[in-house]
């Protein structure tokens, strides 16, 4: 083939491969090169697909997570090398490949990629995807679908493959129920981290769906840390809350009003605020947000944390606090595992069915102009009822624990 045909090949073929190009062909092409490579199951490492990480606490906090309940050696498939900053708990058994085409690429660098992960996949003792809230397009219709993909790749190779503690909207894209039923009947094993999720997914047509709790609350590691003695030192002995305003809330509503009222409602309540960023990238950026609402308030009662903090220093730092308002649902998740309540602002129908595990479906609130007022409420009722919802919410930890522990068994 001389030079000019080999470009005009390249270029029909990068086409024809493109990005939300022909995904039904598409789908068939990585499928027969995932199987021209012949992964199979062994007993070598347990392969975990990460989710973007790279300045997002709770990702790192599933990661995390996954180290901690899983044994033996593990390969971490990232995008690129900062989405996963290793712990200590991860040590020398963890080896990290960057796969920057996998999940986020199209064309013919996609299926390069898909080609090297079969090669990864020779020989694992199984493969773990991270599912969270990026299976049912709710940020990327094309990284959703390749996930399901290569799931559904893995398992007809014969390889114990999940998809880890996730979510499913009431509206899912269909391209992604399409890939993930199709993985579903594959074998893939779906793991819904909350009841209604579970329930959606069932009336969606996905089968060996499994009902569990977020992976994350299968997790017990706390760091102590200078913040948190820098935080304590902050509060002089006396409670202290923890406030989040979500990047990602603010795409929808300006929401610097309504954390001004409920900052000095509780600066008047006596506590001293914290203010916490959990997400901090060019998508969104946490950092920003919190930025603005210190410049509202310019109270020696409010500090704000301007680092991206680990997960178990946060873990650590949620367990001393009276109380938490957040805008993530990882923050959440690291607060409840402690017994503190987190007042949310539920994004994509994904808290609802985490608040209902607690019997907290009040803490759950929707991310609309004059939410402040909602929460300013929920803060009042929260500090006048002598400790009751911290002791529902320890009461059903064990059980919550429990379930979120379904998601590894096995591996």
């Amino acid at each position: 083939m001389n030079q000019n045909n080999s470009k005009r090949f390249g270029y029909y073929a990068e086409r024809l491969f493109s990005r939300g190009r022909h995904p039904g062909f598409l789908r068939r092409a990585g499928r027969a090169m995932f199987r021209w490579v012949a992964p199979r199951q062994g007993t070598g490492p347990h392969v975990l697909l990460a989710p973007p990480g790279g300045g997002n606490i709770g990702d790192q906090a599933m990661m995390n997570a996954y180290l901690e309940n899983v044994a033996g050696p593990v390969v971490m498939v990232v995008r690129r090398g900062d989405a996963a900053v290793q712990q200590p708990i991860a040590g020398e058994r963890v080896d990290c490949i960057e796969l920057e085409h996998l999940v986020y690429g199209g064309g013919l660098l996609h299926l390069r990629d898909v080609v090297r992960f079969a090669q990864v996949l020779r020989g694992a003792r199984s493969l773990s995807i991270i599912g969270a809230d990026i299976m049912d397009v709710a940020y990327n219709a094309m990284a959703s679908v390749h996930r399901a993909n290569l799931a559904s790749w893995s398992a007809a190779a014969g390889i114990d493959t999940r998809v880890l503690g996730f979510s499913w909207n009431g509206a899912p894209h269909p391209l992604a129920s399409v890939a993930l039923r199709e993985a579903s009947r594959n074998g893939v094993r779906l793991f819904l981290r909350d009841p209604i999720s579970a329930s959606r997914a069932r009336e969606a047509g996905l089968e060996n769906v499994q009902d569990v709790m977020d992976t994350v609350f299968a997790a017990s590691r706390q760091e102590e840390g200078k913040t948190l003695r820098r935080i304590q030192a902050f509060a002089q002995g006396g409670a202290y809350a923890l406030v989040n305003a979500s990047a990602l809330v603010a795409a929808g509503v300006d929401q610097c009003d309504e954390y001004e009222a409920v900052v000095r409602t509780l600066l008047d309540r006596g506590l001293r605020v914290v203010l916490l960023p959990h997400v901090s990238r060019p998508s969104g950026d946490d950092k920003r947000e919190l930025e603005a609402l210190h410049a509202r308030v310019t109270d020696p009662g409010v500090m704000r944390v301007n680092e991206l903090l680990t997960p178990e220093q946060v873990r650590c730092i949620a367990q001393h606090a009276r109380l938490v308002i957040t805008g993530r649902m990882h923050l959440a998740i690291l607060s409840l595992s402690g017994g503190t309540p987190a007042i949310t602002l539920a994004t994509q129908g994904k808290v609802e069915g985490l608040m209902q595990m607690f019997g907290t479906e009040e803490l759950c609130i929707a991310p609309k102009a004059g939410f402040g007022a909602r929460v300013v409420s929920l803060v009042r009722k929260l500090l006048d009822d002598q400790g009751r919802t911290e002791q529902q919410i320890v009461s059903r930890l064990p059980h919550v624990s429990l379930l979120s522990r379904r998601n590894y068994v096995g591996l």
